[in-house]
């Protein structure tokens, strides 16, 4: 009697049962696709109808003699040097967290958690204000593919103390991510503050209307002892194949005594002296140093540029953001805090780089160790 290898039928039915769970892991996240890209505004909405950015259906940058034109895009060597020169771009060995300290009342001064990327704690007079917030593994609207961590969270969404907002600069899947978004809803009972257009994304998403707070620039809302006023940003948005569909923008943090400032993306532009005139001094800056290029030179600072807008905005304490979390351009992962450092020591300005997950009081930082350069 002649019939196949007891082996091969074994093989061929786990080869079988493999590309079932395959196609169906691929079904699962294509499912979640219309979701991630979120929802449009109406451009018949009064508010943004009548915002100075939106024009011709879509939100513009503010004229810039430094950041002129729309936002540059890669051409094929920038995508060929992203796909092929892998070398340096991510750490040499696991990235050293900090365990979290959190105490049970907020500083009553100014202190800031960093947890990787632009997701950061602010605490100040008495108030914890959580700014774009991504826990995901990748920065992507799938889980199966796009930029992955390089290194995991420091500690649980769920381990977070409560918070009295949760600033969102604008809808990037590396700034703005749904499942943490989900999870906060659940977990928090804080207000979403968010640039015009992103609240579309936040109802889709399950975010009762009385959380959601959609300011265009300059505009102001008040949340007990906190002042919050998002400012202007040089950057563009868009989860989908439309560019620039919300707006983007920076945040200025107030208490009654104490004042942050948070870059979220930009290139280097005037506004930046503005903002600083206008809502400084700050008693910290977070500022947005990696992920940076020549072909894309107007919508990410590079260290240097970093430090030039932080001595604009009159900044106090520097704390660098936007890099060590996710592999998003050709430099070397270590690059953007090795120039930060070199170019902050000329200029005489005050740093801190904390390790993710580490807590640093602004009125008495931490000493520069150097914990990145083992894994440069």
């Amino acid at each position: 009697m002649s019939g196949a290898h007891p082996g091969r039928v074994g093989r061929r039915a786990l080869t079988a049962v493999a590309a079932l769970a395959v196609a169906g892991a691929a079904a699962w996240a294509l499912r979640e696709l219309p979701a991630q890209f979120g929802r449009r505004p109406d451009p018949l909405d009064p508010r943004v109808r009548v915002s100075p950015q939106f024009r011709d259906g879509v939100f513009h940058n503010a004229p810039s003699l430094v950041s002129p034109g729309a936002p540059g895009r890669p051409d094929g060597a920038t995508l060929r040097r992203m796909l092929f020169e892998k070398d340096g771009r991510v750490p040499a060995g696991p990235v050293p967290l900090a365990a979290p300290e959190q105490p049970a009342a907020a500083s009553e001064g100014v202190a800031v958690t960093w947890f990787g990327h632009a997701s950061a704690l602010l605490e100040l007079d008495g108030c914890r204000v959580l700014v774009d917030p991504v826990w995901s593994d990748r920065c992507s609207p799938s889980h199966l593919a796009g930029p992955k961590r390089l290194h995991p969270v420091p500690v649980e969404l769920a381990s977070l103390p409560p918070v009295d907002a949760v600033l969102i600069s604008h809808d990037h899947y590396d700034h703005l991510d749904m499942a943490t978004v989900r999870r906060l809803v659940e977990l928090q009972s804080a207000p979403f503050a968010v640039p015009l257009g992103i609240g579309g994304h936040l109802r889709r998403w399950g975010v009762p209307e009385h959380r959601i707070i959609e300011l265009d620039w300059d505009e102001t809302c008040t949340l007990g002892e906190l002042t919050l006023t998002l400012t202007a940003a040089h950057h563009f948005s868009g989860r989908g194949f439309v560019r620039n569909p919300t707006l983007w923008g920076s945040w200025v943090v107030a208490g009654p005594e104490r004042k942050v400032f948070f870059t979220g993306d930009s290139g280097y532009f005037e506004g930046f002296a503005r903002i600083g005139e206008q809502h400084g001094p700050f008693d910290a800056a977070l500022m947005a140093i990696g992920a940076y290029d020549d072909a894309w030179a107007d919508i990410h600072l590079t260290p240097e540029d970093a430090v030039r807008a932080h001595l604009e905005l009159r900044g106090g304490l520097l704390l660098p953001v936007h890099w060590c979390t996710f592999n998003l351009a050709p430099h070397r992962w270590a690059e953007p805090v090795e120039r930060l450092l070199a170019e902050a020591k000329a200029q005489g300005v005050p740093l801190a780089v904390p390790r993710p997950g580490q807590r640093v009081e602004v009125a008495d930082p931490p000493e520069l160790d150097g914990w990145w350069e083992a894994l440069a």
